[in-house]
């Protein structure tokens, strides 16, 4: 998600991001149609102009993480966004990505039938003295697909509040907290939920840099689906707008909550690689 990113590790890399939810089996006609809306963002992303503050950003990855949770089965994703920011701070942008949890709740059948996650975000950025600087906004992840009666929506909003302390050019900490005004990504009465994510990030050579980022998702009525989550990531940016990133990543998350239909545990250890074009 542009620069606004779903974990605050400002991982040079892709836009990419993850949810917290246990399970996945796509329903074909609902798939070409998400792939179609994913492609269209993509190319939207690629041809926003450079200019008047819009950025975007194209990524391939080999799963796409969420907080530490496969969003796709432990399969890659195709990720596109773009952002406008005002000279005041003020943005506005969207992020779209393939997904699959939500279908992969069942095996057989297409009680649920979605597989692109859209996402649309607004907020101000600033600054509060040299070193330190502070994002606020509001994030709404919506989810398009058909799903059985008395399914409880996944779509969720939370709003966020982070600040940045970078002490040198090359070194940046960060803190970022985000709170749900729904419920969250269909947990039943989960609204008030919160995570919390901490980040390093430490260029060590000009074009390459060192993520870290730990986070904590709380989940209210259903404390059991708590858990910690922790990255180390190498990022290699390139002058062209090309960056590549190899990301080890791990959780606490309980196996049994978090293993989906197919048998796979989507919180555990993973390592994967993404390569992202910035525009």
């Amino acid at each position: 998600m542009s620069s606004h990113t779903s974990e605050t590790t400002t991982d040079a890399v892709a836009i990419t991001a993850s949810r917290v939810r246990t399970t996945p089996a796509h329903a074909p006609n609902q798939k070409h149609a998400s792939r179609r809306a994913l492609l269209a963002l993509a190319l939207a992303c690629a041809a926003a102009p450079a200019f008047a503050g819009t950025s975007g950003s194209i990524a391939l990855t080999t799963d796409y993480l969420f907080r530490g949770v496969s969003q796709t089965n432990q399969k890659p994703a195709l990720q596109a966004g773009v952002e406008y920011a005002h000279d005041s701070g003020f943005y506005v942008g969207a992020w779209g990505s393939n997904v699959s949890w939500l279908s992969d709740t069942v095996v057989v059948g297409d009680d649920i039938s979605s597989s692109l996650e859209l996402d649309g975000y607004l907020g101000y950025r600033g600054k509060a003295g040299e070193i330190f600087s502070y994002d606020v906004g509001v994030l709404t992840y919506y989810y398009p697909g058909s799903y059985p009666s008395g399914f409880n929506s996944p779509n969720t909003t939370e709003v966020y509040l982070g600040g940045t302390l970078a002490p040198s050019e090359t070194v940046s900490i960060g803190l970022k907290y985000s709170y749900s005004v729904t419920d969250l990504f269909g947990y039943a009465d989960s609204d008030g939920s919160g995570y919390l994510d901490a980040s390093l990030n430490w260029t060590f050579q000009p074009g390459w840099a060192l993520n870290l980022h730990g986070g904590k998702q709380w989940i209210e009525g259903n404390k059991a689906f708590e858990y910690t989550d922790w990255k180390l990531a190498v990022t290699k940016s390139f002058d062209n707008g090309f960056s590549v990133a190899a990301a080890y990543s791990d959780t606490d998350a309980e196996k049994a909550l978090y293993t989906n239909a197919h048998g796979n545990f989507l919180a555990d250890s993973a390592f994967t690689l993404t390569l992202s074009k910035a525009f």
